[in-house]
């Protein structure tokens, strides 16, 4: 029996074509509201896995627009009352429900502040949309499975779409319209040979680096161990692992490592190589690998959305590796699909 997360998987790459087909006038005025308000920084708001999306958008507008960007705590409104000085600067604030009321908080806040508050939402029909001055319906569609996997995806692309809108970069606007072909090329890669590794070392934990926006990727990657399949993982910059963490990592501590075809590669590449170096089971997606064991990717063609792609294989094979522990990933134990926090 396919289980609505994998089926959820399979439709990422058209629920990004009819986000983008449809929503280009959502896009285009976003973008140009961005633009008219040259905002000298902009911050992030959100949880879970919106926030890793936040994350990822963090990196793209800081290596494309050249903002600062930093995240903001939703008890900073919701439990401190704290009225943050934002006017001269724009928030993203991603929900799929739009509707935790800690996000529609902040997200209220930053608008009353002044701020161009641009909200990314799965239901449009909201309370974060209604606090927010642009609000842009994703798209995803209906997700049943808990893990959030095709929203996730389509709120960076939503993301993508208005930063792209806002700075009129060519290479990013074509980047991101190549998105959905990407997407059908990558959700069909076979990870399988990760599982079977992973079972033959019987490890408990493992980590997931990455650099980057691609470190938002790790986060996610991490988180979807932990909510689908019981096993803890955490997310490390590549080079922030070697300022500590590493100390736990031996020959039954896995490590899979996603680089991008960016300009960090080399570097994630690199400190791999070298954890791989030591004996220990470590996965790289990558072309630059010796010790380390590839992992299939699909290459964009652009230094951000490469990064995005690399989600879609993973969540393939969390999805199975779940099921392969006797795990419903549909259902994570103790946890509900919507999750409204105060």
């Amino acid at each position: 029996m396919t289980t609505h997360m994998r089926r959820e998987i399979d439709e990422v790459p058209q629920a990004a074509a009819r986000f983008l087909a449809g929503s280009r006038d959502a896009i285009a005025a976003a973008g140009a509201a961005l633009r008219e308000k040259d905002p000298a920084f902009l911050v992030t708001i959100a949880r879970g896995s919106s926030d890793h999306a936040a994350l990822f958008l963090k990196y793209a507008v800081e290596l494309t627009a050249g903002r600062p960007v930093a995240s903001l705590g939703p008890s900073l409104a919701s439990i401190y009352g704290a009225k943050l000085a934002l006017g001269g600067g724009a928030a993203i604030a991603v929900s799929q429900s739009g509707k935790s009321p800690d996000i529609v908080a902040m997200a209220q806040s930053a608008t009353e502040s002044g701020a161009v508050t641009i909200a990314l939402t799965n239901t449009l029909a909201s309370p974060i949309a209604e606090h927010s001055t642009h609000a842009l319906d994703i798209m995803a569609g209906p997700e049943l499975a808990v893990a959030a996997t095709k929203s996730f995806v389509n709120s960076i692309v939503a993301g993508l779409a208005v930063l792209g809108a806002w700075t009129q970069d060519a290479a990013l606007i074509r980047a991101v319209e190549a998105l959905p072909d990407h997407f059908g090329k990558a959700v069909v890669l076979d990870w399988g040979q990760l599982a079977e590794d992973l079972e033959a070392t019987g490890a408990g934990s493992l980590y997931v680096l990455g650099r980057g926006p691609a470190l938002a990727i790790a986060n996610e990657a991490a988180l979807k161990f932990k909510e689908t399949s019981g096993m803890h993982a955490e997310a490390f910059s590549s080079a922030e692992v070697l300022h500590g963490p590493v100390a736990l990592v031996g020959r039954d501590f896995p490590v899979i490592a996603l680089a991008a075809r960016d300009a960090a590669e080399a570097s994630v590449s690199e400190i791999a190589e070298g954890i791989a170096d030591k004996g220990t089971h470590v996965f790289l997606t990558s072309e630059k690998v010796g010790s380390a064991r590839p992992l299939p990717f699909v290459a964009t063609g652009h230094p951000v959305t490469d990064a995005l792609a690399l989600i879609l294989p993973f969540y393939g094979f969390v999805e199975a590796w779940a099921r392969r522990r006797g795990l419903d990933p549909d259902a994570p134990e103790s946890l509900k699909k919507v999750t409204e926090t105060r």
